[in-house]
């Protein structure tokens, strides 16, 4: 069975840290990163799809953390193709444009060109410290399957390499009858990781909870289950505590994953008030066992 690192999609949501899950005395980002850092070998930073990272910041990351400490890492709206807020771009590559939201299409090639190289170079002390895992390529509910969005798979592959995308899908027809095995086995074929998803079902975005690894890298992505998933609130879509019967029940299927992959990435994104923490600490608990 390969390594299984468990953790969660935030370390700094202002729930959290109301909640009381940090000591009194992780009164300073760093002294929260360090307590996180010591309580999981796993975190994904969620704030770089808002707003691309600074090269600075990366490296206060890796230098706040432990060695062999992960950090997965999500793709910068434009890049998935959501709407991107202009303000949220860096500032000598905004368009001149009365929209508040942009997609790649409303970009100069060069300057879309220039936003893919500069998110990944601030990566690099990360890279260059060993702390990054995977980069999260999370897309819109829209993203249907066919060629051209397939394409576009290799093409986000070719730009990160050597560096690896992993892929989460939120339109059912990846899954639909025998697009299943089609696109897992696209998956397989080009060594791509897939991301697996415990999420609502009957949903537009919905997308069967399927546990299978195409590549050395497997993930998986528990969004709860919240009855409020369409509210704008994402407090109330996120907002669903596991209980250890459904973690218990969980436990042996990842370790089936794990035995598929060379390392399993468990990511709790249940990020309300300390949920995702304590369902991470019981998840790895019960793995260990």
């Amino acid at each position: 069975m390969g390594e299984i690192k468990v953790g969660t999609a935030s370390w700094t949501d202002r729930t959290l840290l109301d909640s009381g899950w940090y000591p009194a005395s992780a009164d300073t980002p760093e002294k929260r990163l360090s307590y996180y850092a010591r309580q999981f070998p796993l975190v994904e930073v969620d704030a770089t799809y808002y707003s691309p990272p600074a090269e600075r910041t990366a490296r206060l990351w890796a230098e706040r953390t432990p060695a062999g400490f992960t950090f997965n890492v999500k793709a910068f709206s434009l890049l998935t193709g959501h709407p991107t807020r202009v303000s949220a771009l860096y500032k000598d590559l905004r368009p001149d444009t009365d929209k508040r939201n942009v997609y790649p299409d409303d970009l100069p090639g060069q300057a879309y060109e220039e936003v893919w190289t500069r998110f990944l170079s601030a990566l690099d002390p990360l890279v260059e410290a060993g702390k990054l895992g995977a980069l999260l390529f999370q897309f819109p509910p829209w993203f249907t399957i066919k060629r051209a969005n397939k394409q576009y798979l290799l093409e986000v592959a070719r730009r990160c390499a050597p560096l690896r995308p992993a892929f989460e899908f939120r339109h059912a027809s990846w899954f639909d009858g025998d697009n299943a095995e089609e696109t897992l086995g696209f998956l397989r074929e080009h060594d791509l990781p897939f991301v697996c998803v415990d999420m609502p079902q009957g949903h537009k975005s919905s997308v069967p909870p399927v546990l299978a690894a195409t590549a050395d890298l497997a993930v998986v992505r528990f969004h709860g289950h919240s009855d409020k998933w369409t509210s704008k609130d994402i407090h109330e879509k996120f907002g669903y505590d596991y209980s250890k019967r459904e973690l218990r029940d969980w436990a042996p299927k990842l370790r089936e994953l794990a035995g598929e992959a060379g390392q399993t990435h468990v990511l709790m994104n249940n990020c309300y008030q300390d949920y995702a923490q304590r369902n991470a600490t019981t998840l790895a608990g019960l793995l260990d066992a």
